[in-house]
């Protein structure tokens, strides 16, 4: 990824006559008003103030799960249903679905919504033509996107919003993002960058392990950086971005006075997705990242790991947590029925504590401290982290620092292009 002017001469020219709904004057920035702590407007909130104007006159199709909600907990596509100022035609179920009943990796398929009789249509694993062929036959002329992210490259909202302009794009179709807090923050991006040949569902293109962006931000890198000039055939796609207002950045989700909605199973609460980006990394090992129990992505353990862990990864006095000896038995999912020992991290000061630094020194210390330890026999690891290097380098028996400092370079080059599509302060 290359720093320049591209990304946003490129992203002018794809949005035309559209634009970014909410987006301040020259030098200023969008969605930036309103105190810190203050109740949140989520794009569709806006969207619905301003009487849907974008909309006008269109056939529509809405990307969206659970998480879809007006600030009363409605759910946005029972909303738009019942408006008539509203042509809503079709819905499109992500990973999990569009109520929400699958696991990961599973999607609930095709069908009519029982709730207002329009059709559903399944998108979990449909790319390029494949979705766009999706697009043409469900009769729609723009995508409306509404999800909400946690903040992690491997959480695949994030690609189903860039698989969804990719096909809109070649389908001639416009495409809507309606904006959502990033839940951990989004003061900065952390981690390791994708290197393209690694990239699969869990990350497309070369962006930061934690990106610290919004959807709607990452829809108008996408446009800039991704799809323009030769590297996709269908140009960028005709985008408008409705931002939110009240959000600052660096508001963790609580701070918003929104309800929270799982956004999938294993994801219960906004103190869930605040450890994720770095303890999902233990989905490319042999222990249990906590799935089958109350409290997913905060325990991480397997049967035979003792206190040793726990002691060792306090030893790192890495800022913002500390772990906890912990015991637990998995319902479902890896080591189901069987009592674990691990450790539980408990964040006691947001501002400070790096999630991935976290994920990758309870890596380093796991290894060390328990003599089972092992990596899935796919690599795993080497998608969820976006190259081989934080496997070899561990491996090798190389700290949380030296780890982080390979990485270094290329997260500072991801930092500059990221900066050119903050809407928020």
């Amino acid at each position: 990824m290359t720093v320049s002017r591209r990304g946003v001469l490129g992203l002018a020219g794809a949005m035309g006559a559209l634009g970014t709904v909410g987006a301040a004057e020259p030098g200023r920035t969008a969605g930036a008003s309103g105190p810190r702590g203050g109740r949140v407007r989520t794009g569709f909130e806006r969207l619905a103030a301003d009487g849907y104007g974008v909309l006008a006159g269109q056939k529509v199709g809405v990307v969206t799960n659970p998480t879809g909600i007006t600030a009363d907990a409605r759910h946005l596509v029972d909303v738009l249903h019942a408006d008539a100022r509203v042509r809503l035609v079709a819905v499109f179920g992500p990973e999990h679905g569009f109520r929400g009943t699958a696991q990961a990796g599973d999607a609930e398929g095709a069908g009519r919504d029982p709730a207002t009789g329009l059709p559903v249509y399944d998108t979990y694993g449909l790319s390029g033509q494949r979705l766009a062929d999706v697009f043409t036959a469900a009769g729609i002329d723009t995508v409306v996107f509404d999800i909400q992210d946690v903040g992690a490259r491997f959480y695949t909202y994030i690609w189903t919003l860039y698989d969804c302009m990719r096909a809109a794009a070649l389908a001639g179709k416009a495409l809507v993002v309606l904006d959502r807090p990033n839940p951990v923050g989004g003061r900065r991006a952390a981690g390791p960058v994708l290197r393209r040949p690694y990239a699969s569902f869990v990350g497309r293109e070369p962006i930061a392990l934690a990106h610290g962006m919004t959807a709607a931000e990452l829809a108008l890198l996408f446009n800039g950086e991704f799809l323009t000039g030769g590297s996709f055939p269908g140009g960028p796609v005709r985008l408008r971005t409705v931002s939110m207002s009240g959000w600052r950045r660096g508001s963790f989700f609580g701070e918003t006075g929104l309800p929270w909605v799982p956004p999938s199973p294993n994801m219960p609460t906004a103190d869930t997705a605040l450890a994720y980006a770095g303890t999902c990394l233990f989905e490319g090992t042999n222990l249990s990242e906590g799935r089958g129990t109350t409290t997913p992505f905060e325990v991480l353990g397997a049967p035979g790991v003792d206190r040793r862990w726990a002691e060792a990864a306090n030893t790192l006095e890495l800022p913002g947590v500390w772990f906890r000896e912990a015991y637990f038995t998995p319902t479902f999912s890896r080591h189901v029925g069987k009592v674990c020992g691990g450790v539980r991290l408990i964040v006691h000061d947001r501002e400070s504590f790096d999630p991935v630094r976290a994920g990758i020194g309870l890596l380093v210390t796991a290894r060390r401290a328990w003599s089972g330890f092992g990596w899935r026999a796919d690599h795993w690891i080497d998608r969820l982290t976006g190259s081989d290097r934080v496997r070899t380098m561990v491996d090798a028996g190389a700290g949380v620092e030296e780890i982080a400092g390979d990485w270094a370079a290329e997260l500072a080059r991801f930092e500059a292009v990221r900066r050119q599509y903050l809407l928020y302060a």
